[in-house]
Parts: structure tokens; sequence; C-alpha cells
């Protein structure tokens, strides 16, 4: 059988491979070659908590086109290969119950994908698919008929803010690092964990993003800045970058205009701070990842000295569509200050867990209950953790507030890089915040004593709430550190750091003096708070709850209710979980 229209595309990023999507490719390759099939076996990108096609959790995901119609299958296994390759891409009968439901379709429908559009529809190792899709015709445009003052003026007009951190405005950063003394200037693109998926995906709308940049703000020079660990991301930015020295969109006399830029990659350290945009650059230049006091600013005096401008991949990768479709185009998304649409990872206790893009003010009920499809068993949402570790939880009265960058910030969280937590009834709200605070207590680099102090005492305070021996003095102690780390800390990992306390605590006061004056977990999760004990009515005398338990804390003889001795116990939860009669009580 011979058919050029058939199409099979599997999932080939890091979600979809880590479920097995390369060995599912392998094996499609082979039962169509063994099937005498004329098919082209293409690879779909997808992330690990955010994916290209974004439903990350039905990994992996497989579309198979036929005369033109495309059917997608999820959770596909190594061993329903031939199967789809027997009955549907040979016989033309799609196999209905392994195909995706309902909920693929509500996922994607209130999305507005720019940047993450093509992903999953390229080939992100085909330079010819991306320019099949318009690919390097905006950077044409930009270098052949516009000034580096339009293409500025263009960014400016579509109001984009960078997508990594505070949104600065991306277009006045670039006119300032313009304007700026000196023949040697510097553009860089940081690729950190969110922007996966982009350099996964589509990796030349990057490398086009970039050279754009360089190109506005007069740089000869641009750095792919990325951490080595994402082997699949610096493997497919490797090819796209060779494939585009190639064609002579990166190198010398691009387009035959003169102008010379060249890329290459620095390759970062395992640190949260080199998020901030001046320990990369302390990164890039050789140097420990420790931020530097500004002003100067980056864009007056960067790397080496030299004016440099920094955005994340997902600002870059928004300026081929701003300079191909118009300022104007851009504007018109999202709200009136916060314009175009921000990529997030939406995960934690929401059904449909993956990457989302979405227009910038979407309330968030539409995020949760909508694309997200509610709250996993249908629990209570308790409150969503909005910008990563350095964000804020937002709570279920604020549900129906827009998502944009000044909603949050009188809130007082941030869009950050876009990480989005749901968090449900069973959920401790103080052990969240406890959470992010180690985290972010262990990234701090210590350059400043208010950080580095601040971020240690405040982990310490939250600990000894959760072990049941807080004081309500230690609530006014972490407010005051919030309000000096705020102030005086040198970079922005600091002054956000007590977001997750500061906003935790505003908007969940009651759970916190649970903690501190009844010694008490609500959502019974803070070990030291917890007793486990045996419901002699309910207890069937099964021996579940006995055998389950580590430290033998629980003895019963047969037929007879069972007790948890509570010297012995661990307060692991084991026996709560074994028992098929909901006899153990948490409390």
């Amino acid at each position: 059988m011979a058919n050029d229209s058939i199409e099979i595309k599997v999932c080939l990023g890091t979600s979809g491979s880590a479920a097995g999507g390369e060995e599912v490719l392998r094996l499609f390759k082979h039962h169509v070659q063994e099937q005498g099939v004329e098919a082209r076996v293409g690879r779909r990108c997808s992330p690990s908590k955010v994916g290209c096609r974004g439903f990350c959790s039905k990994d992996v995901l497989v579309d198979v086109i036929l005369d033109g119609s495309k059917t997608t299958y999820q959770l596909v296994t190594p061993n329903m290969v031939e199967r789809i390759v027997l009955e549907h891409v040979i016989d033309g009968k799609p196999i209905a119950e392994w195909t995706v439901k309902e909920e693929y379709a509500s996922f994607h429908a209130k999305q507005h994908k720019i940047v993450l559009g093509p992903c999953g529809e390229i080939d992100p190792e085909s330079i010819d698919d991306y320019i099949a899709m318009r690919g390097y015709r905006a950077a044409r445009k930009a270098i052949t008929q516009m000034k580096p003052e339009e293409v500025i003026g263009q960014v400016i007009t579509s109001g984009l803010r960078g997508r990594g951190g505070s949104g600065f405005g991306t277009g006045e950063k670039w006119r300032v690092c313009r304007g700026a003394p000196g023949d040697v200037k510097y553009a860089v693109c940081n690729i950190g964990e969110v922007n996966r998926p982009l350099a996964e995906g589509n990796p030349h709308a990057i490398i086009e993003g970039l050279l754009v940049g360089g190109y506005a703000i007069g740089a000869a020079k641009g750095f792919l800045y990325i951490r080595e660990r994402y082997h699949r991301s610096v493997e497919r930015l490797s090819i796209a970058l060779e494939q585009a020295r190639e064609r002579g969109f990166v190198g010398r006399n691009i387009f035959g205009t003169g102008f010379d830029f060249e890329m290459e990659f620095s390759f970062g350290t395992e640190a949260f701070i080199c998020g901030e945009e001046t320990a990369l650059m302390e990164s890039i230049e050789g140097k420990r990842a420790m931020p530097r006091v500004r002003p100067p600013f980056p864009a007056y005096a960067g790397l080496w000295g030299r004016p440099t401008v920094i955005n994340n991949a997902e600002t870059f990768s928004n300026i081929p569509l701003i300079i191909g479709m118009g300022g104007e185009w851009f504007s018109k998304i999202g709200t009136a200050t916060s314009k175009g649409t921000k990529v997030f990872t939406l995960s934690g206790k929401v059904r449909n867990n993956g990457l989302v893009e979405i227009p910038m003010g979407m309330p968030f009920r539409e995020i949760v209950y909508g694309i997200g499809g509610g709250i996993e068993g249908d629990k209570t949402l308790k409150g969503i953790q909005v910008g990563g570790p350095s964000g804020g939880i937002i709570p279920t009265s604020m549900l129906d507030m827009g998502l944009d960058y000044e909603h949050l910030a009188r809130v007082g969280s941030i869009v950050g890089s876009g990480g989005m937590v749901v968090f449900d009834e069973d959920d401790c709200i103080v052990n969240v915040a406890k959470f992010y605070l180690e985290f972010l207590q262990r990234e701090s680099c210590g350059k400043c004593v208010p950080c580095r102090i601040g971020t240690k005492r405040m982990s310490e305070l939250l600990t000894k709430i959760t072990e049941g021996k807080g004081e309500e003095n230690d609530l006014r102690t972490m407010e005051r550190l919030a309000g000096v780390m705020a102030t005086t800390s040198l970079c922005g990992l600091g002054r956000t750091a007590p977001n997750p306390f500061l906003t935790s605590f505003n908007h969940f006061r009651d759970e916190y003096l649970a903690h501190i004056r009844e010694k008490k977990c609500p959502a019974g999760v803070c070990t030291a708070l917890i007793t486990f004990s045996v419901l002699a009515e309910k207890c069937k005398a099964c021996g579940l709850c006995k055998r389950a338990c580590p430290a033998g804390a629980i003895t019963g003889a047969p037929k007879q209710p069972h007790v948890i001795d509570p010297e012995k116990c661990v307060k692991c939860g084991a026996c709560y979980r074994a028992c098929k009669f909901k006899a153990i009580k948490k409390a």
C-alpha cells in the first residue's frame, strides 16, 4: 500500500520522551516499513510540566493524519503502535477508545496560542518546516526594509513586556540600549526551565527573535544562555543554529545587507539566581553567579561593561510575530496595560495538567475550571500559587480576578516566569509557604545580608510553626523581616522571597493561627500536629493497617479492634492509606 497523504506525528519533547515517546516513534517507523506504507513519520515536541501540545498528562500524544483528517491518540504506549498502524493507517479505521476525549478540546479551546502555535505542528529539527510557516521572513523584513529604530518602535507599539520576571517594557529596554554609547553591544537570550518547550518545539523562533533583537540594538553578537543539563533543548537549538548559519541567517553579511551577527551558547550553572539578569551576566563572564549592584543597568553597562539586552526565550519568540504581523496586531491581545499572551505551566491538583498559553487578563476561574477542567476528585479549591517560587498564593475569593501584571502586583504576587500551581482542601498552606521559603533559602546566593539571613530565618520560623512550636510573635517577626527584605535586598530574589508567606498569611490567617493556637493542622499535612487513632466501631480487624505500619505501633488480636500506640507512631500515614474501611482517624 502506498499513500503519500499519511502523516504520523509522535510527541518527543521531555514529557513525551519520559512517557516512552522514543520507543513509540521507533515502533511506528518499524511497523510502517514492515507493512510497506509510505508515510512520513515525523516528530512532535512536547515539554515536561508544560508541553508544546500542552496536555502533558496525556503523553505520549500521537497524531495520525490520513487524507487530511487528523486523529489524536493519547497515552500511547509501545504495545499500542502495531494496532494503530494496522487498523488506522492501513485500514483507515481510527481506534476510538484510544483517541483523546472531550477534555482535550476544552483544554485548548480558551487558549490563545501564539508562541506555542507551531509547537507540535512542525519538526523542530527542520528549518524547512519553520520556513514553510513564514519563518525568518520577519528577520528579513526587519534587516532589509526597516531601520533599527523602526523595529524598536514596533516592539514599543506592541506593548510587549519581558516574560521572564518583572515585566519591564521590552521595546523601552531595547531603545535605551540602542542609544547607549559604545560600539560593542550584546544581546542575551535566557532559556530557563519554563522556556524548554519553546526550545524543544520551535527553536528557530528563538534564534530569529534574538537575531532581530541584535539588529535593533546594534549588537554583533548574541548568547543563548541555557543549563547544559537541558539536553533536548540544547540539542535542538544546536541543530537549529547550525541550520540557520548554513542558510545565511546567522553570521556575516546577513541578507546581503552588511549586517553581521553571530550567536553562541553559554552554559549556566544549576542556580536559581541565574534568572536574575546581572547574576546571569556574571555567569557568562565565567564568574560566580551573584547579582551586581544597580545602577548601572545592563542596558548601559552589561557584559564586560558593554550595553546589553537580556530577555528570555518567550520574549524573543514573540518578536518574529510582532515584526511580521505588526505591533498593533499584538497590542489588541490582552488588556490595556498587559498586552499579548503568557505561557504558564498549569500543575498541581487540577485535572488537566500541562503548558498553557492564555491572553493576559484571563480570569483565574477560566484557567482552573475552563482550561484546567476543575479540581481532581471534585475537591474544593484552596489557592493558586502564581509566578514561581517567589510568587504569591491567590485565594478562591479572587478567582474572578484577571491574570495580568497589575492585578497580581496589587495582591502581592508576580507573573514571574510563568509557574501556576493549584492547591486543594488537602493542602496545608503553611506547609506550602515553608516549602517555597526553604527552596528560596537554598537558592540565595548569600551576597546580601537581607536575603541571606532573611530567607533562612523565615524558613526556620515556618518550620517551627509546622512543628507545633510556633508563637504569634513569630508571625510579627516574619512580617518585619519581609518588609526589610523587600526594600533592602540586592536583587529580585530577595525582594520577592517573602511573597509566599505574606500572601498566604494575608489570605489564610486562620490556618496559621490554628497551627499556633490549637496546635492543629486543619489539612492534616504537618506530621508533628497529626494524631492517628482507630475507630473501634469501624475496625474490621483485617490487619491491613498492622501490616502496613513500619514502626510496629499497631496491635490487636484477631477479630478485635486494633489500637495505635501514640508513643511508637511515627505519623507516616501508612495505616491511614492502607485501611479500606475508613477506620483510621487522622486529626
